[in-house]
């Protein structure tokens, strides 16, 4: 009996082997294409999401709502991002009799839980120059006074962090003031506001906040309270003083849709100099009620109306103002 040769075993049986090789072949070309999809997916970068553009921008050029903070961070980076995308803000408060509140605001989250901000605010005077005019003689040679706020915040802890929901987001922020236009107009009185303890242009202000949005309403209710260490006088708009005072602020926000909100703020003010007559008079605590609209993802707007008690030399009541935010 002959032994089959391999040429022969190749022959009969080829296009079995043919068939199999070719099966074969497939099923690795598909295993071969579908890790390459995998491996492609997982190479992919992940589409950023962009959420609510909340907080809104303070005045002074932080997250918060409209002269109080918030302990959220504007616009952190989102995920798969490596740095947060900068905001853009800007604001005008009516005092009456002519003054004015404008600000123009920047921040910039290069991490999840930091935030830089700059604000620049402008006070308009208004008839304060005449009425030191008609009762001094003397004449101001502006009628404006400019403050930069230069602001860094730390969040050091998340909301719900470590598990545990109960948890509010708590940040820390650190605030330097620069005053341009108070020490000319001090000089200019001859020294009448060194003389009441607003002897500094300069300052910088220590804040702590704590915010918790609470679900279990019929409504999301966001608490934000907070603590302030600072030497400013009306936020610095009005100079600085020697001694620290330390002070509460805080809002309540209502969530009535997905994207209208309302607010209503207190800020305590620092009294810590002695009014000159009725040209600068003593420092009232602030409140407004405010309505916020989330237009797109992108941009809000927001309307406010308080009262800002003695500001320069008037009662600053029925204070009126707009504000708006355009994240990145």
């Amino acid at each position: 009996m002959k032994t089959p040769s391999i040429q022969n075993t190749l022959h009969r049986h080829g296009k079995a082997f043919l068939a199999l090789a070719l099966v074969v072949g497939a099923a690795d070309l598909n295993a071969a294409d579908a890790d390459t999809s995998a491996s492609l997916a997982e190479k992919a970068p992940v589409p950023a999401e962009k959420g609510a553009p909340l907080p809104l921008h303070q005045i002074e050029g932080n997250g918060g709502i409209f002269s109080t903070l918030s302990a959220y961070i504007v616009n952190p980076p989102r995920d798969g991002e490596t740095i947060g995308r900068p905001s853009l803000g800007a604001a005008y408060v009516n005092l009456g009799h002519g003054q004015n509140l404008e600000a123009l605001t920047l921040t910039e989250s290069p991490l999840s839980r930091l935030e830089l901000g700059y604000g620049w605010n402008r006070l308009g005077l208004g008839d304060l120059p005449d009425d030191i005019a008609s009762q001094t003689t003397l004449r101001l040679s502006t009628s404006q006074v400019q403050v930069h706020n230069f602001n860094a915040r730390f969040q050091l802890i998340k909301e719900g962090e470590y598990g545990q929901k109960w948890l509010p987001a708590i940040t820390v922020g650190s605030h330097y003031k620069v005053n341009d236009g108070i020490s000319k107009i001090d000089s200019e009185l001859g020294g009448v506001l060194s003389a009441s303890r607003i002897n500094h242009h300069v300052g910088e202000d220590v804040t702590l906040y704590g915010s918790k949005l609470f679900t279990q309403l019929p409504r999301p209710v966001l608490v934000e309270l907070g603590g302030r260490a600072t030497r400013a006088v009306w936020n610095g708009l009005g100079g600085f003083t020697p001694s620290y005072s330390f002070l509460f602020e805080g809002n309540v926000v209502v969530f009535v849709t997905s994207n209208f909100a309302l607010a209503a703020e207190y800020k305590q003010q620092a009294n810590d100099y002695r009014p000159v007559g009725d040209l600068v008079r003593k420092s009232g605590d602030w409140w407004t009620i405010d309505a916020a609209y989330v237009v797109n993802k992108h941009w809000t707007v927001a309307v406010g109306y308080g009262n800002f008690g003695g500001v320069l030399n008037h009662n600053a009541t029925g204070v009126w103002g707009l504000t708006t935010k355009w994240e990145f």
